[in-house]
């Protein structure tokens, strides 16, 4: 028997779960398919929330440490693994939970199992222990997601070389960790185990932590990472790991050439993550993939096949769940005939390391690059009260401008909870606002979020709280 539906979802992720239940919403009959048996994907199992859980459980230790500076003494933080593992497990738990009677109030048909096409228009879901089903779809849906990238050279067999999603499963708190990638992957995870007394090395290719972001914000992070982990070694490449009884040894190469060997207790390799895109039967299709794997799309998200459309990872970059929430609206608009393109202004980037650091729109690099003349006003968070209160004055608050204009073309942001505080910044240049009204808007004090309004003073010249000059 041949099952029909309207809209078919591959993929159960942020992407997929967000295009079917908006899909049912406006009265489509929809399927939705994984492997896993609740929606949720890689974000909700295996990378947002359940590192996001062990990255607050890292903050309290670090925070009931830092306490004693102020006089609160709770003695020295220990921690039980097994508990952290399953409270961690218990939010993976309640969040698809959620999402599958979610699914269930919306009359989505959900499907476990792994799908293949047979035609632009036909799909075979094979499940665990049952029998195959065909589905006949009008529009298909590609979000699939993507996974850990595991080059060569680092491929060893060895249950002690993990990938994120073994690291997040937290096994055991080694002595030592070697993180190989100093993005956000890599430097998220590394200040887990960092916080819960893992000797930690981080080593990254490139000459500094996380790459292409704003160099500004990075300096913050590297000098609060230094202090935390026992070394940071950027412009440096792992050549080879070789396995032996009491440790993995990793052969570290800088940029001069040399090349030392240490030994680790376990290997963490963060090098990035490739596109599910070898999805069986999508030859039997017109889509189309680039060179690393991702999926072709137009602004509506529609592939070279016009009944099928990608989302999320899939479709590239960046590798975001709240990119893939935004291209999952436009494909489906577009599927049911409403005007729909996705183009936003600014995707904000969030790296909930300790501290945060979070932006958006045009960094002062990238318009360096273009050869595009920008103003930029810094407010540090060292003359933040509040920020001062919380003990952290590291922070800095950096707003990117076109100086005749005073428009808004991006935000930085390196601090507490940066994370929290990057969406005004999304909208004031989705919005295309200007520093005048950024400091118009009255911010409450004492907040950090004030160091937005400070910023754009900055620019003018006149911020009660730090001097600079007036502009011309």
């Amino acid at each position: 028997m041949i099952e029909k539906t309207q809209l078919a979802v591959i993929g159960a992720g942020p992407g997929g779960y967000t295009a079917a239940f908006l899909a049912a919403d406006l009265g489509l009959r929809v399927t939705l398919i994984d492997e896993a048996p609740r929606p949720g994907g890689v974000c909700l199992y295996r990378g947002c929330m359940p590192s996001k859980a062990l990255l607050h459980a890292a903050k309290v230790m670090t925070d009931a440490r830092a306490a004693t500076a102020w006089g609160v003494s709770f003695g020295e933080p220990t921690i039980d693994v097994a508990r952290l593992r399953g409270w961690k497990d218990e939010v993976v738990a309640r969040l698809t939970g959620g999402l599958a009677l979610l699914s269930k109030q919306r009359d989505v048909t959900f499907a476990q199992g792994r799908a293949s096409f047979e035609d632009a228009h036909t799909l075979r879901v094979v499940p665990t222990g049952d029998a195959a089903r065909t589905i006949a779809f009008e529009h298909a849906v590609l979000a699939t997601g993507s996974r850990p990238a595991r080059p060569s050279v680092l491929a060893l067999d060895d249950p002690r070389v993990l990938d994120s999603t073994r690291a997040l499963d937290i096994e055991q708190v080694p002595a030592s960790l070697l993180v190989i990638g100093g993005g956000y992957i890599g430097l998220e995870l590394g200040t887990v185990y960092a916080a819960l007394g893992t000797a930690v090395t981080i080593v990254e290719m490139a000459g500094s932590l996380l790459p292409g972001a704003d160099a500004d914000l990075v300096r913050v992070l590297a000098r609060r990472v230094a202090k935390a982990v026992r070394a940071v070694h950027p412009g440096t490449s792992v050549t080879r790991l070789t396995a032996h009884p009491d440790g993995i040894d990793a052969a570290l190469e800088s940029a001069d050439g040399g090349e030392r060997i240490e030994r680790f207790d376990q290997v963490l390799v963060a090098v990035g993550r490739v596109p599910n895109s070898e999805v069986a039967g999508l030859e039997r299709t017109r889509v189309e993939r680039d060179a690393r794997g991702f999926v072709l799309v137009d602004g509506q998200r529609r592939t070279a096949e016009p009944s099928i459309f990608a989302v999320g990872d899939v479709a590239g970059e960046p590798l975001l769940a709240h990119k893939a929430f935004a291209e999952a609206r436009v494909a489906v608009d577009a599927i049911v005939g409403n005007s729909a393109s996705y183009g936003p202004r600014a995707v904000p980037a969030v790296v909930f390391t300790d501290p945060e650091v979070a932006w958006c729109g045009l960094t002062e690099a990238a318009a360096a690059a273009a050869g595009r003349a920008v103003s930029v006003a810094r407010f540090p968070w060292g003359a933040s009260g509040r920020a001062l209160t919380l003990d952290r004055p590291e922070g800095v608050t950096k707003l990117v401008l076109d100086p005749e204009s005073g428009q808004v073309l991006g935000v930085g942001l390196v601090g507490a909870g940066a994370g929290e505080l990057i969406a005004e910044g999304v909208v004031a240049v989705e919005k295309e606002l200007t520093a005048a009204d950024i400091a118009a808007a009255i911010h409450p004090h004492p907040t950090v979020s004030e160091t937005f309004a400070e910023a754009a003073e900055v620019f003018f010249g006149r911020s009660a709280h730090v001097y600079r000059p007036r502009r011309g």
